[in-house]
């Protein structure tokens, strides 16, 4: 059977640099910049109905990219990129982390895409629930602004509608803040409305602001590694979204202890950390405990702040802790020892799963086979469409897997609806 294409599609994508090459010059962030580093980027659209007017797509292109690249001239850190390198201290070693933006020519994305089968009227829908392609009109979906290192720090999506435009822009949030995102839309409307003609009627300002007058020092983080600040967040969230979803489809009783374990690799929380290539097992398993009553009482974010705070434990001492312990009492996993009333997360929508191309192109689907499978064992992969998408295989007991569809905080969060398969 042949799927339809995606209702976005995507048809070119360029880098804009501005006008005039700019110098590689350092721009110093301040606390409040810094802070914002493991926060995804900005991200805001405008609609805009051609119904009273027939600008053919490729001019309005044309103008957003001239305009675009005059922009930048105006607001340089947005055509540069995070850099970021380990600070030393006076005898030479690692004491924490700098990270600056290096204005230049490195330039903005632009792509452009067409959405044909979709109207204004569809993205103006009464709908309580927003339409889900509208996700699909914006760059960078699930960034976060210290991956600004190798990706631009602003990504613009032109999307031509059946018969209107959408206009997105992803903005680096540690570039600016909201009211800095927006000074910089309008900034770049009013240069494209003008045709490119006369100056900027709010210039920006450019000269950041520090209490201890150090603009030309770059501040060092306590850390040596981003994975002591960078937090990604769909992973946690939908292992706390499973967990209470199984939890209330068992009917357990309030008191009633439950876990959420998963595996963990090592192989980078080891210090010096391991290869990434490192060949064997270097996997441990943590957990998270509450009871079912404490679990589903408050919101998603409490369970998964238990399984996040269960990751940030499992620092390089605590693997070798656990190392050492297993030496002075070596034991096996055991697939009867799993808690019946817990959820066991295994596998990873990490794995890079869809480029095992034997010459016969991408694999359609990836699923697992029955090894290691028992009531509430969770599997992850990644989704075939990537984008931070995953697909999850759930094995539970024929009734709880019909209470789990029912369950709304579950449903609500899975698209398309999940279907019923016992195995």
């Amino acid at each position: 059977m042949v799927s339809s294409p995606p209702l976005v599609q995507h048809e070119s994508t360029c880098t804009v640099k501005p006008r005039v090459a700019l110098p590689g010059t350092p721009c110093h962030l301040t606390p409040w910049d810094l802070c914002t580093l493991s926060m995804h980027y900005i991200q805001n659209g405008l609609l805009f109905s051609n119904r009273h007017s027939s600008l053919p797509a490729d001019d309005a292109v044309r103008s957003l990219e001239t305009a675009l690249s005059i922009a930048l001239l105006h607001f340089p850190p947005l055509a540069g990129r995070l850099v970021s390198e380990i600070a030393y201290d006076d005898e030479g070693q690692p004491a924490g982390m700098h990270a600056f933006v290096v204005c230049g020519d490195r330039g903005a994305e632009f792509t452009r895409a067409v959405a044909k089968h979709i109207t204004v009227a569809d993205v103006l829908s009464p709908s309580d629930d927003e339409p889900s392609f509208v996700e699909a009109f914006f760059p960078l979906n699930g960034v976060v602004n210290y991956d600004g290192r190798s990706l631009p720090l602003l990504a613009v999506q032109f999307t031509e509608l059946a018969d209107g435009f959408f206009l997105a822009c992803s903005f680096n949030h540690a570039v600016g803040d909201g009211a800095a995102y927006w000074h910089f839309f309008n900034s770049w409307a009013e240069i494209a409305r003008n045709a490119g003609a006369g100056g900027l009627s709010r210039p920006p300002v450019h000269e950041r602001w520090f209490i201890d007058g150090r603009e030309n020092t770059p501040l060092t983080l306590p850390y040596t590694h981003p994975d002591k600040f960078i937090e990604r967040f769909a992973s946690t969230a939908i292992s706390s979204l499973v967990w209470r979803s199984i939890t209330r489809a068992r009917d357990l009783p309030p008191q009633k202890k439950t876990s959420c374990s998963l595996a963990i690799d090592n192989r980078h929380r080891l210090r010096p950390p391991l290869s990434p290539d490192y060949f064997g097992n270097s996997v441990d398993i943590i957990e998270a405990t509450a009871t079912a009553g404490e679990l589903l009482a408050p919101g998603l974010g409490w369970g998964a702040w238990l399984i996040h705070q269960a990751v940030a434990d499992h620092t390089d001492r605590a693997v070798r802790e656990a190392m050492t312990a297993w030496m002075a009492g070596p034991a096996m996993y055991k697939l009867s020892g799993h808690d019946t009333c817990g959820v066991k997360m295994g596998s990873s929508p990490r794995f890079d799963v869809y480029r095992c191309d034997f010459g016969w192109g991408k694999p359609a689907a990836v699923r697992s086979g029955r090894a290691n499978k028992y009531e509430g064992k969770v599997t992850f992969h990644p989704g075939r469409e990537g984008g931070g998408s995953m697909d999850l295989e759930i094995r539970l007991e024929p009734e709880c897997m019909k209470a789990l569809q029912c369950d709304e905080e579950f449903t609500s969060a899975v698209c398309p609806p999940p279907e019923l398969e016992i195995i």
